[in-house]
């Protein structure tokens, strides 16, 4: 290196310290995330569910792993109330929707002997959330209601 190289090497150094851009650098890097959860646990489960199937309705092709994913998460009676809800309204039943949302969050609440309450937060873009109602039995852990408000509720 020359004199002038090592002089623009080190005025840039500083000045990346001085604004903060090695700080800033390092901190966009950020500590690995992680998501932990345990199979008898209900608000675990119910986002197990909603990650897989979105996972499923975003990859083309795979109508049978959704399908799957039905059958082991929902209760019989509901997956043919869900079939019917679908029929009529020409949409997907378990996203209440057309279309496959961005991102979603599971937000516990409220349980009681019987069942767990969460509330699904499907977001489709920048500005635009919904929110969907989800319960499911505490003993066999299988979904039995999807829609826009809880059982709790009506």
């Amino acid at each position: 290196m020359n004199r002038t190289t090592v002089r623009r090497t080190t005025l840039a150094a500083g000045l990346a310290l001085v604004l903060g851009l090695g700080a800033t650098a390092q901190a966009s890097a950020g500590a690995p995330r992680s998501v932990s959860g345990k199979p008898s646990d209900n608000i675990t489960r119910i986002a197990d569910f909603y990650g897989a199937y979105i996972d499923a309705v975003n990859d083309e092709g795979s109508g049978a792993l959704q399908d799957a994913l039905r059958a082991h998460y929902l209760t019989p009676a509901f997956q043919k109330e869900l079939d019917a809800w679908e029929e009529r309204n020409h949409a997907n039943g378990v996203l209440r929707a057309q279309n496959v949302p961005l991102a979603w969050k599971v937000t516990d609440n409220g349980s009681t002997a019987d069942r767990t309450e969460a509330v699904i937060t499907l977001t489709w873009s920048k500005d635009s959330t919904s929110t969907l109602v989800v319960d499911m039995t505490r003993g066999s852990h299988k979904i039995f209601h999807i829609g826009d408000k809880g059982l709790g509720a009506k």
